[in-house]
């Protein structure tokens, strides 16, 4: 079906019936295979710059196979599943070659180191609770292409921790900050730096942290400016995204 779409369109342009750039954006939005159960996007890497994710939450350790085995056939290479359980990676480890993050939950299969952008992504957490959420944005930055480096347990209640590394915050073109409790982090670091700060709302807090809400609000009340901020817990989002900025401009590193 794929090849078929795809030769009925170079046919058109050849006989002059469609232009280039019409067929350009034909082939921009197909094709997809359908499993039933999920419908496996090939041409996302076309379209955005980088393959499919899985979400592993609430997909059997089956379907994830599936989808892994249709991913492989255009992307042989870093596919990344996010939240992925324990349980669903040994299933899995046994039949591909995945490399497994336990505390971020994420899993790569046929994961190959490369960098295809120049600049640095910092990772940065206000405590040691923070560091699932931060690892799933810095294991996601770096699957696609990224340098980057981590600054964990440097949270406002000892600020002098994050001062410390002045240096790291100013060589850095994307800061990913990881917070909870009241979310601080994200704002200090934006008074700092002359580059893109993310801010991440982690869930970590006492009861009227409201499983995140209080840090999200600070957050994108930040007077810093240059401060976006994506979900609670989405480290994927803002690894993604972080790395999106720094290809800005080139893919050489």
């Amino acid at each position: 079906m794929e090849s078929q779409h795809i030769l009925s369109v170079l046919q058109q342009v050849q006989d002059g019936a469609l232009d280039i750039h019409t067929a350009y954006d034909k082939l921009k939005i197909s094709p997809f295979e359908d499993l039933g159960y999920a419908k496996i996007d090939h041409h996302r890497k076309i379209r955005q710059g980088a393959p499919e994710v899985i979400y592993g939450a609430g997909k059997t350790a089956e379907q994830m196979e599936g989808i892994i085995q249709s991913l492989l056939s255009h992307c042989p290479e870093n596919i990344l599943i996010t939240r992925l359980s324990e349980e669903s990676a040994s299933y899995l480890s046994h039949r591909f070659s995945l490399t497994y993050d336990k505390l971020s939950r994420i899993g790569i299969i046929n994961r190959t180191e490369h960098l295809t952008a120049s600049g640095t992504i910092l990772v940065a957490t206000g405590g040691t609770s923070d560091i699932p959420v931060a690892e799933e944005a810095a294991l996601t930055a770096e699957v696609l292409g990224n340098r980057t480096e981590r600054l964990y347990d440097v949270g406002v209640a000892g600020i002098h921790r994050l001062l410390s590394h002045a240096d790291s915050i100013s060589k850095a073109t994307v800061i990913i900050a990881v917070a909870g409790m009241e979310g601080a982090l994200a704002s200090v670091i934006g008074g700092l730096s002359d580059c893109p700060v993310i801010a991440v709302p982690t869930s970590i807090g006492y009861g009227a942290n409201f499983q995140g809400l209080s840090a999200l609000l600070s957050m994108l009340n930040s007077c810093a400016s240059g401060v976006s901020v994506v979900n609670i817990d989405n480290g994927f989002g803002a690894g993604y995204l972080a790395s999106m900025i720094n290809h800005i401009g080139g893919n050489e590193p």
